[in-house]
């Protein structure tokens, strides 16, 4: 998995891959305005071509795929470490973290142990019970 720099970089660019889809979505299917005074006699006003209408309604799909993502990017930019987070903090952190794993390490002894026991106990029973079966069978003979 990537890193929260990476993710927040990755996450800008889809953003501004949206809004250049949605301009080059709205300079294909919008129509050229005329504006008043300027058209002078004999110029070309260009053909319009058969664009037929858009399908599909892209003003609702690309707001909601910009707005979304700029909730991501808010949403990542929140979970970044802020200037507060100061190297105190971090060394506590750690310490706690370290006291954590220490705790949960003699717990793990503890229980290698107590399985390592009851190996030796099921050992020692699977014996008794083998040597019963060898005395078992030469008394049958």
């Amino acid at each position: 998995m990537a890193d929260r720099l990476t993710q927040l970089q990755d996450m800008v660019n889809q953003q501004a891959e949206n809004i250049c889809n949605s301009i080059g979505v709205l300079q294909q299917f919008s129509v050229p305005s005329k504006f008043s005074g300027f058209d002078r006699s004999g110029s070309q006003t260009p053909q319009q071509t058969n664009i037929p209408p858009p399908q599909e309604d892209y003003a609702q799909l690309f707001s909601t795929l910009i707005t979304r993502c700029a909730k991501d990017i808010d949403q990542l930019i929140d979970s970044l470490p802020s200037d507060e987070s100061s190297q105190e903090l971090q060394v506590q952190s750690l310490q706690l973290l370290e006291e954590e794993n220490r705790s949960e390490s003699e717990k793990l002894e503890e229980v290698v142990k107590r399985g390592e026991e009851m190996l030796e106990k099921i050992q020692g029973v699977l014996s008794n019970i083998a040597q019963h079966m060898i005395e078992t069978r030469l008394s049958n003979e």
